[in-house]
């Protein structure tokens, strides 16, 4: 194992682990979250049943499964860089886009280096039957983490660990080779609820718990319909994922930065401006998110929340012109939708446009 481990660092994880294939006793919990219906649109998460809590079901042979940490924090970030994001947060026009999603799509780069990291392995002991995984198939991947011992589940359901808080993606490696298991790490949230009373939408319904349907993460990336209107006013700046509930809590003033440049903040999304970024057109959008995960969502899922933060903005005390940019914007943008015939994103637009109380006040810390 201390050679395998010396090959991951090598190329840009943080930690490994092994875990045994014995998920059984986190079916209960999988089964009561699917028929609360939490998982909202993403039927994917259903159709394969307890498949993604039996790895020998969904890669015959699988006897365990090796997991892997890659810390993604920018690395040009400074010590101050949570309070500068919930800065960000209270800028009305400016748009706030996930710290995961500012460089280069994480799925490409962890699947690449797990596959570099499996071929390597295979070299050195023979053949060896595996398969790949980061966040792109019916897996278990916080319990897969927690049990090899790369942090514990937290209260927002994200893995959290003592010495890099929950900024990483997780990626796994199934293998038919019995390496020996690494040990679970215990759980340190303690009496802490912190990610529960600063989530906007109250998402994170119970500890260990989230309704999907409310997750702010949810509506604007997965969510491929109308974002609820009583929803909205929540959402603020946000325009692709949420970090509150990691930016709250007090294990990641222990988040690593990124060895990789791969998650290095493209230009583009340092700060951006609302006004900045409806300006792109769909050749743009697919120009500026080439190789990005925000590609993943189309233009018109950009459009649609880019339109909600503008709806919000316009509730909020702005400078005369920047009202009025704002309002000729989607003024324009609804002529356009009403005469396409998009239904959809000309209601959102008229309810960005419409007059409304001030939205409540963001939750958060600074």
């Amino acid at each position: 194992m201390q050679e395998l481990q010396a090959w991951a660092h090598e190329l840009g994880f943080s930690q490994i682990g092994v875990a045994d294939i014995d998920l059984s006793s986190a079916e209960a919990g999988l089964l009561a979250w699917l028929e609360a219906g939490f998982h909202g649109s993403m039927h994917y998460m259903a159709s394969h049943g307890l498949k993604r809590a039996r790895p020998a079901e969904l890669v015959p042979g699988t006897v365990r499964v090796l997991t892997a940490r890659m810390d993604y924090l920018p690395a040009a970030l400074g010590p101050e860089w949570r309070r500068l994001e919930w800065q960000g947060l209270s800028d009305p026009m400016r748009a706030q886009v996930s710290l995961y999603a500012r460089g280069r799509d994480y799925h490409k780069v962890l699947r690449q280096r797990l596959q570099q990291l499996a071929d390597r392995l295979a070299k050195r002991v023979g053949p060896l039957g595996h398969r790949v995984f980061t966040d792109s198939a019916p897996v278990l991947e916080v319990e897969l983490a927690a049990r090899s011992g790369l942090g514990w589940r937290g209260k927002h359901t994200l893995t959290l660990s003592r010495d890099a808080g929950s900024l990483f993606f997780l990626g796994e490696i199934y293998i038919d080779l019995p390496l020996p298991l690494s040990a679970p790490a215990p759980a340190h949230c303690g009496q802490c609820q912190a990610c529960l009373d600063v989530c906007p939408t109250q998402a994170i319904v119970a500890p260990y718990r989230v309704d999907a349907r409310r997750c702010i993460s949810y509506l604007t990336i997965e969510h491929d319909g109308a974002i609820p209107p009583e929803l909205r006013p929540l959402l603020g700046n946000r325009i692709y994922g949420c970090d509150d509930c990691q930016l709250v809590c007090p294990w990641n003033k222990f988040a690593q930065r990124s060895p990789v440049p791969d998650f290095d903040t493209r230009a583009h999304f340092s700060a951006p401006g609302l006004l900045q970024l409806w300006g792109w057109d769909e050749a743009e959008f697919l120009r500026r998110t080439e190789g990005s995960a925000i590609r993943r969502i189309g233009h018109w899922r950009w459009r649609r929340n880019l339109s909600v933060a503008m709806g919000n903005a316009l509730r909020q005390d702005l400078a005369p012109g920047d009202r009025q940019a704002l309002m000729s914007a989607l003024a324009a943008a609804l002529d356009v939708a009403t005469a396409g015939g998009d239904e959809v994103l000309a209601e959102h637009l008229r309810w960005a446009m419409a007059p409304a109380a001030p939205a409540p006040a963001a939750t958060g810390a600074g």
